[in-house]
């Protein structure tokens, strides 16, 4: 199924368990815990932990639409007005599964196709898992601020909590220590530290729904600030409002960014409580929080990725 693994589980001071084992590539060297995953999906928290630390900051508001922003939305129908709170919780009436690349292989041509995908339903009214809303997500950080993605998550995110080797679109070197994840036809070659998801591929490998690389102790970081109730990125009511239900009344729970824990269907079955968050990725990545198991003090993180080919 896959050829590595590796895991943490701990709490907000610190790992209680964790390890590696496999290899970084079928017949290839052996796992030493310095490894960089591809992240996938799991790259959309994080994306939403930007923006939500920008909107405390003033830089722009969650009520904000689509429209302020990218002006080339304000002449399609619906989508001007979606909201970056509904691009968080996957509200926008968006659809999900969108393999724009096969028909485009420029950004330009992805974007504009982009722009004329149909809505599944009224903004606010359906909850629709989808990668273009977070590609949506990451464009309106940009324009909000006038500044790339990748340095947005760099100085909002990583470096508050010393993730130091978290990147879009690693480097030679760190390529070098990328597990791989598949054998692609499209390209034509085994994947090794670019990014798994074709749209982002053709994107530039920097964008909202997927893209990061990121080692164990990294996301072992996260967990711990997550865990600690977002200490060191958020407020206190700001991270309540991140972590609370934002979709009651509709079919799935979404948080700000967050999968809430749905009562069928849950990636993480019903081990964990109901007040559960966290996030999965393509990839085999997942990143998961247990609020308060025993009390102030005692919540409880895990965190495990796969690289599979």
């Amino acid at each position: 199924m896959y050829s590595a693994a590796a895991w943490s589980v701990g709490t907000a001071a610190g790992r209680e368990t964790h390890g590696h084992l496999g290899t970084r590539r079928w017949g290839g060297a052996e796992l030493n815990g310095t490894e960089l995953w591809d992240l996938a999906s799991v790259t959309k928290p994080i994306v939403g932990l930007a923006a939500l630390r920008l909107a405390e900051t003033g830089a722009l508001r969650l009520d904000d639409t689509v429209g302020a922003y990218l002006p080339e939305y304000r002449r399609v129908p619906g989508k001007a007005d979606i909201t970056v709170t509904q691009l968080l919780t996957h509200t926008s009436g968006l659809p999900g599964g969108t393999p724009l690349w096969r028909a485009h292989s420029d950004r330009d041509g992805l974007l504009a196709a982009l722009r004329g995908l149909p809505l599944r339903g009224a903004p606010g009214t359906v909850v629709e898992y989808s990668s273009a809303g977070f590609v949506l997500l990451g464009l309106i950080l940009e324009r909000a601020t006038a500044t790339g993605l990748d340095e947005l998550v760099a100085t909002q995110v990583c470096e508050p909590l010393g993730m130091r080797e978290t990147v879009f679109a690693p480097g030679a070197a760190a390529r070098d220590r990328a597990v791989s994840t598949e054998l692609c036809t499209w390209r034509g070659r085994l994947v090794t530290g670019q990014v798994h998801d074709e749209n982002a591929v053709v994107l530039g490998g920097v964008c909202g729904h997927a893209g990061l690389f990121a080692p164990l102790t990294d996301m072992d970081r996260l967990g711990r600030a997550l865990a600690a109730g977002g200490d060191g990125l958020l407020s206190a009511p700001g991270f309540a409002r991140m972590t609370a239900c934002h979709t009651e009344g509709l079919p799935l729970r979404r948080c700000l960014g967050w999968q809430g824990r749905d009562a069928v269907g849950s990636p993480v079955g019903t081990a964990m409580g109901p007040s559960s968050y966290g996030h999965t990725g393509f990839t085999g990545t997942s990143l998961w929080v247990e609020p308060a198991v025993d009390g102030p003090g005692a919540d409880s993180v895990g965190a495990d990725r796969a690289g599979v080919n």
